[in-house]
């Protein structure tokens, strides 16, 4: 498995991840490339061809990921990539047609979808990554345009550690689920 790490951060990644199973190679950008251009440069150093899973290093989540790479190879698409519909971080207001206040509720979904950062990527999609930039303003337009981007539909588990209120959910999600250190 390889870890895709900014420039000088290669040390680092490869002493905590020293190990583990699977073996984890870190992968150390010789220069700053973004996160489209890091995560082609790392997918260079494979020693085998096919698809490749990439994701965020921040974010806890209970993604089905042999769901996704069926539904990837399934699609034909190019690249596949998680969605989910986040909780809002706010208390949501129901409002009736006289815009008087009918409740509220803590727990809502907002109702689009949003990238998790989570993703099946084909060697066609690995190509056509820039070496420098974002693969989401370049590489993911340009294939969503194409009709060559499949979308894998996730509604479970997802926090981000964006925040120090994230990081503090995500500790109590992991300190109420002691089975998720448990691998």
């Amino acid at each position: 498995m390889l870890v895709s790490c900014a420039t000088g951060q290669g040390e680092l990644f490869a002493r905590e991840l020293e190990g583990l199973e699977p073996e984890i190679v870190a992968v150390e950008e010789p220069e700053p490339l973004g996160r489209g251009g890091g995560l082609r440069f790392a997918a260079g150093a494979r020693s085998e061809q096919g698809d490749v899973y990439a994701l965020n290093g921040d974010e806890l989540l209970d993604v089905d990921l042999l769901a996704l790479l069926e539904r990837h190879r399934g699609s034909g698409a190019a690249a596949t990539i998680t969605v989910t519909r986040p909780f809002s971080p706010f208390g949501v207001v129901e409002l009736g047609e006289t815009d008087l206040v009918e409740g509220f509720d803590e727990g809502a979904r907002v109702p689009h979808w949003v990238s998790c950062g989570v993703y099946v990527l084909g060697e066609e999609a690995l190509a056509r990554f820039p070496e420098r930039g974002d693969h989401e303003t370049t590489t993911f337009p340009d294939l969503a345009a194409e009709g060559r981007l499949a979308a894998f539909r996730h509604e479970g588990l997802w926090l981000t550690v964006n925040t120090p209120k994230d990081l503090r959910r995500a500790e109590e999600h992991v300190t109420a689920h002691p089975e998720w250190l448990a691998a």
